[in-house]
């Protein structure tokens, strides 16, 4: 197994970690840690899926890294008020 395979496999535990936390109840999803283990994990897989020249994987990913980011800056602004 080489590197980029640890790192997928390290993203892709850190999602089924992150959803196994939130389904029950140990976690919010609007939360930061939710968040940022979702963009982590996303943030992983694409470099799994660039390496293996992976596009659908790695924009899939790269979208839900994006949506992680903006629902983190949402949790900041929110505590900011």
């Amino acid at each position: 197994m080489n590197i980029f395979e640890i790192i997928g496999w390290f993203g892709a535990l850190l999602f089924i970690f992150a959803y196994l936390l939130l389904s029950f109840n140990k976690i919010k999803a609007d939360k930061t840690p939710y968040q940022l283990m979702n963009v982590l994990g996303a943030i992983c897989l694409m470099i799994n899926s660039y390496k293996i020249d992976d596009d659908p994987n790695f924009i899939l990913n790269f979208v839900w890294m994006c949506i992680g980011v903006i629902a983190i800056m949402s949790i900041i602004r929110a505590k900011s008020k």
